[in-house]
């Protein structure tokens, strides 16, 4: 049997099609580290502080680390995905690990919730 050599651009594309495919596994930290991991996907673990949901009705905010506007974190759950967290407020004084892309606003790490597979509680 003869060896086949195979395009490089061919190689390349399978490359990144399975880097695609697999799970990548975030790294776990503690709520004051979050604002040190801007833009990187990452499971912050700690103690609800509490759940809060907005006047306005466009979001939940699970705050960790001191309650808003202390808190060092936030996991955030906007209305259009609401339904899928049924049991939120349960959150509040369990340790729980958040899941996700850590980003900042208004000078606060966050993590923005749309699958309840992003939520463990301990």
């Amino acid at each position: 049997m003869s060896a086949r050599i195979l395009p490089f651009a061919f190689v390349a594309a399978l490359t990144q099609a399975l880097a695609a495919t697999t799970p990548s596994v975030a790294e776990t930290i503690k709520p004051s580290e979050a604002a040190s991991h801007l833009g990187q996907s990452a499971t912050v673990e700690g103690v609800v502080s509490g759940v809060y949901h907005a006047a306005s009705g466009n979001a939940v905010f699970i705050d960790i680390g001191g309650r808003y506007p202390k808190n060092q974190f936030a996991g955030v759950i906007f209305s259009d995905d609401e339904a899928k967290f049924p049991d939120v407020d349960s959150l509040s004084g369990q340790t729980v690990d958040l899941t996700g892309t850590i980003k900042l606003y208004r000078g606060r790490p966050e993590i923005i919730l749309t699958d309840p597979a992003q939520i463990k509680a301990r």
